[in-house]
């Protein structure tokens, strides 16, 4: 009876260390899965990608060994909720959709997965969120004080171009933003003495007939509000407005980058690298209701120096 004992001793023993060690055993490290939602072509946000890219590899995600990016895309808004309804099906641990457009398709898609934005133009008007200080529900991230940006937008352009008393509004239908926004110019302009031709657009088939239609009511500029569509529509845009001599105003640095006379904006490719910090926190365990949205304080006033060359002996601009 000893001797069986004393082996049941031995054998429990041995049970237990083999348990300690296992315990103590590097575990493998956990791989989140994030969905990235976006409206366009890949390649039209690949900046703005690496950007998120590198906020992550300086929190220590690495793809590939403890986070993996199932990228979705839409050329139209008309497919972006399916697209996001996929990301959905995949169960990805956050959803990130960086502007209203696409943050409208992935609120429709689920209202339990986090879902975390980097450039969103007013997600408290739009009602993504209850308030900026607590969103009260599955979205949070970075916005812009977009109603006085493009009020901004607005003075800036009658500064520069003083024969400005009629000017385009190119508006984007589907971005949930535009309302706000619209009304917004509408009060600006009174104040201004300028008188705007709304031209609402939905698709980058639509920007040319827009065009046409400023080119024909003999308007001095246009203002195109900065949505998904004019910035994966940039390089189209820019042609668009030296074809018809049509000064313009944008919303992204990117516009102005791909030909566009100027533009008003905060960095967004920063803010897009800085939603990496919102992503990380809600990975361990943080809920987006209780993350505050944190709004852009930083803009710059860019100008296309070449662009404005082209468009100096059709127009009297000043620009300083």
């Amino acid at each position: 009876m000893r001797l069986i004992g004393l082996a049941v001793v031995l054998t429990l023993s041995l049970i237990l260390a083999l348990l300690t060690a296992e315990a103590r055993a590097p575990q493998p490290a956990k791989v989140h899965l994030i969905g990235y939602l976006i409206y366009g072509s890949p390649t039209s946000v690949a900046h703005r990608t690496e950007a998120l890219r590198m906020g992550r590899r300086d929190l220590g995600y690495v793809e590939g060994k403890n986070i993996t990016i199932a990228f979705r895309s839409a050329e139209t808004t008309n497919r972006l909720p399916q697209v996001a309804a996929d990301l959905v099906r995949l169960n990805v641990g956050v959803v990130f959709a960086t502007s209203s457009t696409e943050v409208e398709a992935a609120r429709q898609a689920t209202k339990t997965i986090p879902i975390v934005f980097a450039t969103h133009a007013d997600p408290e008007r739009v009602g993504h969120v209850a308030s900026l200080a607590r969103p009260g529900g599955n979205i949070t991230g970075l916005s812009l004080v977009f109603t006085e940006i493009v009020t901004k937008e607005l003075e800036i352009m009658t500064e520069a171009l003083p024969q400005l008393k009629r000017t385009g509004v190119l508006l984007t239908l589907t971005a949930p933003s535009h309302r706000p926004a619209s009304h917004a110019l509408e009060v600006a302009a009174k104040q201004l003495g300028v008188q705007l031709l709304p031209v609402p657009v939905r698709t980058p088939e639509d920007l040319a007939g827009a065009f046409a239609i400023m080119a024909r009511e003999r308007v001095k500029g246009f203002l195109a509000v900065a949505s998904p569509l004019t910035r994966s529509q940039r390089a189209l845009l820019a042609e668009l407005a030296l074809k018809h001599r049509l000064p313009g105003m944008f919303g992204t640095r990117e516009n102005v980058d791909a030909g566009g006379l100027m533009s008003y904006a905060p960095d967004l490719v920063d803010m897009t690298r800085r939603a990496a910090t919102y992503i990380d926190k809600i990975l361990k365990g943080a809920k987006p209701a209780d993350l505050p949205v944190e709004q852009a304080s930083k803009y710059e006033l860019v100008i296309n120096l070449k662009t404005a060359k082209t468009f100096s002996g059709s127009c009297q601009a000043t620009f300083v």
